[in-house]
Protein backbone atom coordinates (compact mmCIF):
# COMPACT_ATOMS: atom_id res chain seq x y z
CA UNK A 1 0.00 0.00 0.00
CA UNK A 2 3.22 2.31 1.03
CA UNK A 3 4.91 1.30 -2.61
CA UNK A 4 1.52 2.55 -4.17
CA UNK A 5 1.12 6.05 -2.69
CA UNK A 6 4.62 6.36 -3.55
CA UNK A 7 3.85 6.08 -6.86
CA UNK A 8 1.05 7.95 -7.50
CA UNK A 9 3.06 10.61 -5.39
CA UNK A 10 5.90 10.49 -8.32
CA UNK A 11 3.56 10.52 -11.13
CA UNK A 12 2.11 13.80 -10.21
CA UNK A 13 3.06 17.05 -12.01
CA UNK A 14 5.96 19.27 -10.82
CA UNK A 15 5.08 22.72 -9.28
CA UNK A 16 7.82 25.63 -10.93
CA UNK A 17 8.05 28.54 -9.17
CA UNK A 18 9.22 31.70 -10.79
CA UNK A 19 12.56 31.13 -8.95
CA UNK A 20 12.34 27.66 -10.34
CA UNK A 21 11.76 28.76 -13.93
CA UNK A 22 14.81 31.37 -13.53
CA UNK A 23 17.13 28.28 -12.48
CA UNK A 24 15.88 25.62 -14.63
CA UNK A 25 14.45 23.14 -11.67
CA UNK A 26 11.07 22.81 -10.66
CA UNK A 27 9.87 21.81 -7.09
CA UNK A 28 7.61 18.81 -6.49
CA UNK A 29 3.95 19.58 -5.90
CA UNK A 30 4.60 17.23 -2.96
CA UNK A 31 7.31 19.19 -1.39
CA UNK A 32 5.12 22.53 -2.32
CA UNK A 33 2.38 20.92 -0.01
CA UNK A 34 4.32 19.75 2.44
CA UNK A 35 6.25 23.59 3.01
CA UNK A 36 2.96 25.01 2.93
CA UNK A 37 1.01 22.93 5.23
CA UNK A 38 0.14 24.70 8.26
CA UNK A 39 -2.15 24.07 11.08
CA UNK A 40 -5.93 24.77 10.93
CA UNK A 41 -8.50 23.14 7.80
CA UNK A 42 -7.40 23.17 4.22
CA UNK A 43 -9.51 26.13 4.07
CA UNK A 44 -6.30 27.93 4.56
CA UNK A 45 -4.27 26.97 1.37
CA UNK A 46 -3.28 28.82 -0.41
CA UNK A 47 -2.07 31.36 1.82
CA UNK A 48 -5.35 32.88 2.81
CA UNK A 49 -5.25 35.87 5.89
CA UNK A 50 -4.37 34.21 9.14
CA UNK A 51 -3.74 35.43 12.63
CA UNK A 52 -2.06 32.41 12.92
CA UNK A 53 1.25 33.59 10.74
CA UNK A 54 0.32 37.05 11.32
CA UNK A 55 -0.70 37.14 7.54
CA UNK A 56 -2.76 40.02 7.02
CA UNK A 57 -3.80 39.25 3.00
CA UNK A 58 -3.30 36.49 0.57
CA UNK A 59 0.33 35.39 0.73
CA UNK A 60 2.41 32.55 -1.10
CA UNK A 61 3.99 29.78 1.80
CA UNK A 62 7.95 30.66 0.84
CA UNK A 63 8.81 26.72 -1.15
CA UNK A 64 11.12 24.63 0.61
CA UNK A 65 11.03 26.37 3.99
CA UNK A 66 13.06 25.38 6.00
CA UNK A 67 11.57 27.39 9.07
CA UNK A 68 8.81 26.57 11.64
CA UNK A 69 6.07 29.23 11.73
CA UNK A 70 7.27 31.84 14.02
CA UNK A 71 4.39 33.71 14.76
CA UNK A 72 2.75 31.91 17.35
CA UNK A 73 6.60 32.16 19.48
CA UNK A 74 6.10 35.60 19.18
CA UNK A 75 2.46 36.11 20.02
CA UNK A 76 2.79 33.74 22.94
CA UNK A 77 5.50 36.36 24.17
CA UNK A 78 3.54 39.78 23.83
CA UNK A 79 0.19 37.66 25.17
CA UNK A 80 2.02 36.56 28.76
CA UNK A 81 3.90 39.23 29.22
CA UNK A 82 0.71 41.87 28.18
CA UNK A 83 -1.28 39.56 30.46
CA UNK A 84 0.92 40.13 33.69
CA UNK A 85 0.58 43.53 33.26
CA UNK A 86 -2.69 44.45 32.82
CA UNK A 87 -3.12 42.37 35.90
CA UNK A 88 -0.69 45.08 37.67
CA UNK A 89 -2.59 47.39 35.91
CA UNK A 90 -6.03 45.92 37.23
CA UNK A 91 -4.58 46.04 40.38
CA UNK A 92 -5.17 42.46 40.75
CA UNK A 93 -5.24 40.44 44.50
CA UNK A 94 -3.91 44.25 45.41
CA UNK A 95 -0.54 44.06 43.15
CA UNK A 96 0.08 47.42 42.47
CA UNK A 97 3.85 48.01 41.45
CA UNK A 98 4.73 46.99 38.03
CA UNK A 99 7.50 45.74 38.46
CA UNK A 100 7.26 42.20 38.62
CA UNK A 101 6.53 42.72 34.85
CA UNK A 102 10.23 43.71 34.17
CA UNK A 103 12.21 40.14 34.03
CA UNK A 104 8.96 38.94 31.76
CA UNK A 105 9.28 42.47 29.52
CA UNK A 106 12.90 42.14 29.02
CA UNK A 107 13.27 38.41 28.33
CA UNK A 108 9.95 36.88 26.80
CA UNK A 109 7.90 39.89 25.86
CA UNK A 110 10.98 42.08 24.85
CA UNK A 111 14.18 39.49 23.66
CA UNK A 112 12.23 36.44 22.64
CA UNK A 113 9.53 38.48 20.85
CA UNK A 114 12.61 40.06 18.80
CA UNK A 115 13.67 36.92 17.80
CA UNK A 116 10.31 35.49 16.51
CA UNK A 117 10.15 38.87 14.31
CA UNK A 118 13.74 38.25 12.60
CA UNK A 119 12.32 34.73 11.80
CA UNK A 120 9.35 36.04 10.23
CA UNK A 121 11.26 38.06 8.06
CA UNK A 122 13.47 34.98 7.31
CA UNK A 123 10.09 33.70 6.02
CA UNK A 124 9.48 36.81 4.09
CA UNK A 125 6.50 38.04 6.59
CA UNK A 126 6.90 41.72 6.29
CA UNK A 127 3.89 42.16 8.24
CA UNK A 128 4.86 39.78 11.27
CA UNK A 129 8.61 40.71 11.25
CA UNK A 130 7.30 44.52 11.59
CA UNK A 131 5.21 43.51 14.26
CA UNK A 132 6.75 41.41 16.12
CA UNK A 133 10.03 43.23 16.26
CA UNK A 134 8.23 46.46 16.66
CA UNK A 135 6.04 45.22 19.93
CA UNK A 136 9.81 43.29 21.67
CA UNK A 137 11.23 46.54 21.10
CA UNK A 138 7.74 48.40 22.92
CA UNK A 139 8.52 45.55 26.26
CA UNK A 140 12.60 45.67 25.92
CA UNK A 141 11.76 49.69 26.29
CA UNK A 142 9.16 49.22 29.37
CA UNK A 143 11.18 47.32 31.52
CA UNK A 144 14.42 49.58 30.60
CA UNK A 145 11.63 52.25 31.63
CA UNK A 146 10.88 50.53 34.89
CA UNK A 147 14.18 48.93 35.42
CA UNK A 148 15.89 50.66 39.05
CA UNK A 149 19.34 50.98 37.69
CA UNK A 150 18.62 52.86 34.67
CA UNK A 151 16.76 55.54 36.97
CA UNK A 152 14.64 57.11 34.42
CA UNK A 153 11.34 56.76 36.32
CA UNK A 154 12.91 57.26 39.77
CA UNK A 155 11.02 59.49 42.16
CA UNK A 156 14.18 60.36 43.70
CA UNK A 157 16.81 61.25 41.76
CA UNK A 158 15.41 60.19 38.47
CA UNK A 159 15.28 63.05 35.64
CA UNK A 160 11.89 63.58 36.45
CA UNK A 161 12.32 63.50 40.49
CA UNK A 162 11.24 67.11 40.80
CA UNK A 163 8.44 67.25 38.28
CA UNK A 164 6.22 64.19 38.43
CA UNK A 165 3.68 65.74 36.02
CA UNK A 166 5.94 66.10 33.39
CA UNK A 167 6.69 62.48 34.35
CA UNK A 168 3.44 61.70 33.39
CA UNK A 169 3.65 63.67 30.46
CA UNK A 170 6.65 62.18 29.37
CA UNK A 171 5.36 58.31 29.89
CA UNK A 172 1.35 59.51 28.15
CA UNK A 173 3.69 60.76 24.91
CA UNK A 174 5.73 57.35 25.18
CA UNK A 175 2.30 55.79 25.17
CA UNK A 176 0.81 57.75 22.34
CA UNK A 177 3.53 56.90 20.12
CA UNK A 178 2.65 53.24 20.25
CA UNK A 179 -1.25 53.57 19.92
CA UNK A 180 0.10 55.40 16.97
CA UNK A 181 1.81 52.44 15.95
CA UNK A 182 -0.65 49.82 16.77
CA UNK A 183 -3.22 51.95 14.71
CA UNK A 184 -1.47 51.87 11.52
CA UNK A 185 -0.64 47.76 11.72
CA UNK A 186 -4.88 47.64 12.93
CA UNK A 187 -5.58 49.51 9.07
CA UNK A 188 -3.43 46.64 7.82
CA UNK A 189 -5.69 43.83 9.51
CA UNK A 190 -8.93 45.16 8.25
CA UNK A 191 -8.64 42.55 5.31
CA UNK A 192 -8.30 39.67 7.61
CA UNK A 193 -10.03 37.61 10.02
CA UNK A 194 -12.32 39.15 13.34
CA UNK A 195 -9.51 37.36 15.89
CA UNK A 196 -6.77 39.11 13.69
CA UNK A 197 -8.61 42.45 13.79
CA UNK A 198 -9.60 41.72 17.78
CA UNK A 199 -6.10 41.47 18.55
CA UNK A 200 -5.13 45.09 17.55
CA UNK A 201 -8.20 46.58 18.24
CA UNK A 202 -8.29 45.73 21.59
CA UNK A 203 -4.46 46.50 21.71
CA UNK A 204 -4.87 49.99 20.23
CA UNK A 205 -7.68 50.53 22.91
CA UNK A 206 -5.36 49.90 25.53
CA UNK A 207 -2.70 51.90 24.48
CA UNK A 208 -4.95 55.14 24.50
CA UNK A 209 -6.19 54.42 27.49
CA UNK A 210 -3.38 53.97 29.54
CA UNK A 211 -1.75 57.23 27.50
CA UNK A 212 -4.81 59.31 28.50
CA UNK A 213 -3.98 57.77 32.04
CA UNK A 214 -0.94 59.22 32.42
CA UNK A 215 -1.86 62.62 30.91
CA UNK A 216 -4.90 62.97 33.06
CA UNK A 217 -2.33 62.42 36.27
CA UNK A 218 -0.36 65.02 34.96
CA UNK A 219 -3.17 67.52 35.34
CA UNK A 220 -3.96 65.98 38.57
CA UNK A 221 -7.48 64.36 38.11
CA UNK A 222 -6.41 61.47 39.99
CA UNK A 223 -10.21 59.79 39.72
CA UNK A 224 -10.22 59.68 35.95
CA UNK A 225 -6.76 58.55 35.57
CA UNK A 226 -8.14 55.49 37.83
CA UNK A 227 -10.62 54.46 35.75
CA UNK A 228 -8.54 55.05 32.43
CA UNK A 229 -5.89 52.65 34.39
CA UNK A 230 -8.55 50.33 34.85
CA UNK A 231 -10.08 50.49 31.20
CA UNK A 232 -6.34 50.01 30.06
CA UNK A 233 -6.25 47.12 31.80
CA UNK A 234 -9.38 45.39 30.61
CA UNK A 235 -8.48 45.79 27.12
CA UNK A 236 -4.85 44.39 27.38
CA UNK A 237 -6.52 41.83 29.07
CA UNK A 238 -8.44 41.02 25.84
CA UNK A 239 -5.56 41.88 23.95
CA UNK A 240 -3.58 39.10 26.07
CA UNK A 241 -6.33 36.32 24.73
CA UNK A 242 -6.87 37.31 21.50
CA UNK A 243 -2.77 37.23 20.90
CA UNK A 244 -3.63 33.78 22.86
CA UNK A 245 -6.12 32.61 20.35
CA UNK A 246 -4.14 33.90 17.32
CA UNK A 247 -1.29 31.74 18.21
CA UNK A 248 -3.25 28.41 19.20
CA UNK A 249 -4.31 28.11 16.17
CA UNK A 250 -0.65 28.66 14.94
CA UNK A 251 0.45 25.64 16.60
CA UNK A 252 -2.71 23.56 15.97
CA UNK A 253 -2.97 20.92 13.74
CA UNK A 254 -4.28 17.31 13.06
CA UNK A 255 -0.77 15.76 14.33
CA UNK A 256 -1.84 17.52 17.69
CA UNK A 257 -4.90 18.24 18.36
CA UNK A 258 -8.70 16.83 18.15
CA UNK A 259 -10.56 20.17 16.94
CA UNK A 260 -9.31 23.45 15.15
CA UNK A 261 -10.02 26.89 16.05
CA UNK A 262 -12.85 28.58 13.90
CA UNK A 263 -11.90 31.25 11.20
CA UNK A 264 -14.11 33.81 10.83
CA UNK A 265 -13.16 36.41 8.14
CA UNK A 266 -14.13 39.76 7.84
CA UNK A 267 -16.87 39.91 5.10
CA UNK A 268 -14.56 42.12 2.82
CA UNK A 269 -11.42 39.54 3.01
CA UNK A 270 -10.51 37.73 0.15
CA UNK A 271 -11.52 34.42 1.83
CA UNK A 272 -15.58 36.06 2.05
CA UNK A 273 -15.15 37.52 -1.55
CA UNK A 274 -14.11 34.69 -3.11
CA UNK A 275 -10.25 34.46 -4.04
CA UNK A 276 -9.15 35.94 -7.39
CA UNK A 277 -7.87 34.01 -10.34
CA UNK A 278 -4.51 33.63 -9.36
CA UNK A 279 -5.46 32.19 -5.99
CA UNK A 280 -7.31 29.83 -7.83
CA UNK A 281 -4.75 29.04 -10.20
CA UNK A 282 -2.29 28.29 -6.80
CA UNK A 283 -5.63 26.53 -5.06
CA UNK A 284 -5.46 23.85 -8.08
CA UNK A 285 -2.10 23.41 -7.93
CA UNK A 286 -2.23 22.58 -4.54
CA UNK A 287 -5.10 20.11 -4.94
CA UNK A 288 -3.64 18.20 -8.01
Amino acid sequence: MSACNHCNSAAQPPFTSDAGKEAGTAVPHSDFARDSRRSGSMDQLPGLPWGGALQPGVWRPYEHRKLANPAPLGLCGFATSAFVLSCVNLQARGVEAPNIAIPMALIYGGFIQILAGMWEMAVGNTFGATALSSYGGFWMSYGILLSPPWNISSPVNGPYSSDAAQLNSAVGLYLTGWFILTTVLLLCTLRSTVAFVFLFLTLDLAYLFLACESFAKSVGHLALADRLRVAGGVFGILAAFAAWYNALAGLMDDSNSFFKLPVIYMPWSDKAGGLGKKERDVEKQHHA
